[in-house]
């Protein structure tokens, strides 16, 4: 389906600033560098820590970390409140640019008929793609981004986002409490999340769909 190359464009989009400054990111918020980075901005690190979040909509910062850092500095309560706050207004930011400003692009490369079935997806399996894409690398932004440009509708849009973004940024928060090396394991449990939820969220096409985009019949090996 053309909707993939949409997909496409907007990993690349997400992958390109980390491949660019993925390494002075990765450095300047590392386990402790978040932590010093955060503690730098004194009275103000709780804002800096939900505008970094914000901005990983547009930067490679590892969210992670950062909300470890905010639990290492406020506790779990406050700081998983700051941590969630920094992600739902990340997906709603996301979500509103591409639906206010994107549906034309994605229309002229998905094709119409293939941008309805985005729209179907996301009308039938979004809020799940939505919830579970918050805890893993990359597909945060881009599912919000796709959940705008197919226009999923918004109360179920942010109901889910809720559904996603507050039980993270509690536990990474209360992940951050325990200490420093609580923070350089929040980089590793993104990766093993979507090892865990990948079969779930990746799905076979159905046969008949196989066949609308091949033209081809299936050979039935019994005959």
């Amino acid at each position: 389906m053309r909707v993939w190359w949409l997909v496409l464009l907007l990993a690349v989009i997400v992958i390109v600033p980390f491949l660019i400054w993925g390494d002075f990111f990765m450095s300047l918020f590392s386990a402790e560098g978040g932590l010093a980075w955060l503690q730098d901005w004194g009275a103000w690190a709780w804002a800096a820590g939900v505008a970094a979040l914000v901005l990983d909509l547009f930067l490679p910062i590892p969210a992670t970390v950062v909300m470890a850092a905010l639990g290492y500095e406020y506790g779990a309560l406050l700081g998983g409140t700051l941590a969630a706050t920094g992600s739902v207004l990340s997906g709603l930011l996301a979500y509103g640019l591409c639906r206010s400003f994107g549906h034309g692009a994605a229309l002229r490369i998905a094709g119409e008929k293939d941008l309805a079935r985005g729209e179907a997806m996301f009308a039938r399996r979004g809020g799940w793609l939505v919830a579970l894409s918050r805890w893993l690398p990359v597909f945060p932004e881009v599912v919000a981004c796709l959940a705008g440009l197919t226009r999923m509708p918004f109360r179920a849009f942010f109901a889910a986002l809720l559904c996603g973004s507050l039980p993270m940024g509690f536990f990474y928060a209360a992940l951050g409490t325990t200490g420093k090396l609580a923070v350089l394991l929040s980089i590793l449990f993104p990766p093993i999340s979507w090892l865990i939820v990948r079969p779930f969220v990746i799905e076979k096409q159905p046969a008949k769909e196989n066949l609308e985009e091949t033209g081809k019949p299936e050979i039935n090996s019994s005959e």
